[in-house]
């Protein structure tokens, strides 16, 4: 029996569909959600996890004072240690934010016993709001926050999309 070249099309139409439409949709399903994320410091590089997988990585801006664990508010530096992602804010001043847990109650302590705030509001967020596009775009280049950890607007949105609240940080020299 000969098969005509439609049914022949069609055959191979349908192959071509159960081959390649796992693949496509594997493109749409959101991204697995990360368990951890690290950040090291002296890298200058955020890593999401997922069972000691690296799932990502991104480059990082830091504070313009980044050696070191912060101490007080006002000295320009990245917490170091493990700390949770506590919060987000979808109408930062920097794009997108995920709030980072610190200060933790060692934080404040050390600070109590020197007299000082511990500060606060450290955030894994995009770029200003306030800057035009290649404005913003040049800071991705050095360290300019006021001790936060920042990334791009495209990829704070995928670190938004895939790591849930609570989920470790831990922010190493």
């Amino acid at each position: 029996m000969r098969m005509s070249r439609i049914n022949v099309f069609f055959l191979l139409l349908a192959a071509l569909t159960f081959w390649v439409t796992p693949a496509i949709g594997r493109m749409f399903l959101p991204e697995e959600p990360a368990d951890k994320i690290l950040v090291q410091k002296s890298e200058r590089k955020l890593y999401l996890l997922k069972n000691g997988e690296v799932l990502r990585s991104y480059h990082i801006g830091l504070g313009p004072n980044p050696v070191g664990h912060k101490t007080q508010e006002g000295d320009g530096k990245t917490p170091e240690g493990k700390y949770k992602i506590n919060g987000r804010n979808p109408k930062s001043a920097y794009h997108l934010s995920l709030r980072v847990s610190y200060p933790n109650a060692e934080d404040k302590a050390n600070a109590a016993k020197r007299g000082v705030s511990p500060g606060g509001d450290i955030m894994i967020h995009g770029l200003p709001n306030a800057l035009s596009k290649l404005r913003a775009e040049k800071l991705l280049k050095k360290d300019w926050t006021a001790g936060c950890i920042a990334v791009s607007d495209k990829e704070i949105e995928e670190i938004w999309r895939m790591v849930p609240n609570g989920t470790e940080i831990e922010i190493t020299p």
